[in-house]
């Protein structure tokens, strides 16, 4: 107890201090009211699909985030809440192991610093807020270079065992993990002190320990024909790839927002200042900075080369971020932070007034607003036609959506034989539904009148059905104005072709 109080009086003597915990704390708990306010995101509704139909892995992602949600709804029930507590429980797990992290390559004060600018980000909002395969991924991932750390600088050769177990979980994550191979293995190439260590009978026990933890993964995919790594390697192929400059504006648009932009582009100038100072030589570079590095730029920098042909998505990048962060702070000074720490509290102020009163409607699916509403009006309508069953083919959004909120399964694209994602990969058999109305929704996001006249659906739907009728369309509103609107259609008498 003592100690613990010699360490508050030390902060607490440090100039400027109480200033940053005041703002992480507000930071917090502005995040922590987001979990009771904040309505579903489509993205919580289709990992939480994963949740409810558990498997060694799935087509797009492996499973780690139904792992987490499944283990969180049967804590707390199947709840908007339950899904956004397991994110931000996780999320401030990974705060904690960054600043462990942290501790290892910085002095105690900017040890704190690079968590402060962790915590300052938005980055740390999406995570803590949306469930997606990032979540378990930024905390395995730290503690994947932590126990790297104390195998490769302090020779503690059983954390060999621990690294390889948490790449593994990485990877069973998010396939966005092979870069703590990759960069694990261009540190010890490029750091001559440490090239002996590639012959090293713990780094093939730290493969051994990785390849066993990923095997359900495989398991999966050797059963499935390979399709979730075939859907994340050609498949991004064959979605097109054209050169297009907005692809990387784009990129430094959306990476520039979610650390903010003062991070962003400190990361880019100090960049630029070291490749300058060691001219690109990298085994110039002292250890410990080449070994953060080498986690940093290879993704920082493939993705954004490859933004030139390819859109890249806004969190492809946050793994990068944990060693870039720890790299970057030690050129951070108090003001900067404090710059950095205004700015980010006024912007999750702004957020806060959007999330409550939406004052700037999102034309697009990916949106909190809404879906709870929906649901009800879907419920009630389907008293009305209580034989039919229910789909969308509007991505996987509207139909992960009511799965979350409906006491029945409701189906994708794959009713009208288009590919739909995980739906495809759950067992279902279209022929029980041969004979059966079906209710069609379309989410409309971008509507321009309120009425389902000029509603369409393509062509090829009417070969499964033997009519399609248009019905009223659900509206959602806010303050007197509706905000939403989807399509809706009764099909008769569904025939698949399977």
């Amino acid at each position: 107890m003592g100690n613990f109080q010699a360490l508050i009086r030390k902060y607490q003597a440090m100039p400027g201090v109480k200033t940053w915990v005041l703002l992480c704390i507000l930071l917090t708990g502005i995040r922590f009211i987001f979990i009771g306010i904040m309505g579903i995101m489509p993205q919580d509704a289709y990992y939480d699909f994963y949740a409810q139909h558990l498997d060694l892995s799935y087509y797009d992602h492996p499973p780690m985030i139904a792992y987490l949600l499944r283990l969180f709804t049967n804590l707390f029930g199947k709840k908007v809440f339950a899904l956004k507590l397991a994110d931000t429980t996780v999320t401030l797990l990974t705060i904690f192991c960054f600043f462990r992290l942290a501790r290892k390559f910085l002095s105690e004060s900017k040890a704190w610093i690079a968590t402060v600018l962790l915590i300052s980000t938005l980055m740390i909002s999406i995570l803590s807020l949306i469930s997606t395969p990032d979540v378990p991924l930024m905390l395995c991932w730290t503690l994947s270079l932590n126990f790297l750390h104390e195998a490769v600088f302090r020779k503690k050769n059983i954390y060999w065992i621990w690294a390889g177990i948490f790449t593994g979980l990485s990877f069973d994550s998010k396939y966005t993990a092979v870069f703590l191979v990759f960069g694990l293995l261009g540190f010890l190439v490029i750091a001559k002190p440490y090239r002996k260590l590639m012959v090293s009978p713990w780094i093939f026990l730290y493969g051994i320990c990785f390849a066993i933890t990923i095997l359900p993964v495989v398991v999966w995919n050797v059963r499935n024909g390979f399709a979730s790594f075939k859907f994340q390697s050609e498949g991004r192929v064959q979605e097109g790839l054209q050169i297009d400059p907005s692809g990387f504006a784009g990129v430094l648009g959306h990476q520039s927002a979610i650390l903010l932009p003062l991070l962003f582009f400190s990361l880019i100038y100090f960049i630029y200042r070291v490749l300058r100072k060691y001219r690109i030589r990298f085994a110039r570079i002292p250890a410990d900075q080449l070994f953060l590095l080498c986690f940093f730029i290879p993704l920082f920098a493939g993705f954004f080369c490859i933004s030139f042909i390819y859109w890249v998505k806004l969190n492809w990048m946050m793994p990068a971020y944990i060693t870039g962060i720890i790299w970057v702070a030690r050129y951070w000074n108090k003001k900067w932070l404090r710059y950095q720490l205004f700015f980010s509290v006024a912007l999750h102020l702004l957020l806060a007034v959007e999330i409550i009163w939406y004052i700037v409607p999102i034309r697009s699916d990916d949106t909190w607003f809404g879906w709870s509403a929906f649901s009800g009006k879907v419920e009630s309508m389907r008293k009305q036609h209580p034989d039919a069953f229910i789909f969308s083919a509007d991505d996987y959004k509207t139909a992960a959506v009511l799965n979350f909120y409906l006491d029945e399964m409701v189906y994708s694209r794959n009713v009208v034989g288009e590919k739909a994602l995980q739906f495809d990969f759950i067992g279902t058999d279209l022929k029980d539904l041969d004979g059966r109305d079906a209710i069609y929704i379309d989410s409309n996001p971008r509507f321009s009148d309120l009425k389902n006249e000029g509603a369409t659906i393509p062509p090829s739907y009417y070969s499964y059905f033997d009519r399609i009728i248009s019905l009223d369309p659900i509206l959602i509103e806010k303050n007197g104005r509706v905000e939403r609107k989807f399509s809706v259609f009764l099909c008769k008498n569904y025939h698949s072709k399977k």
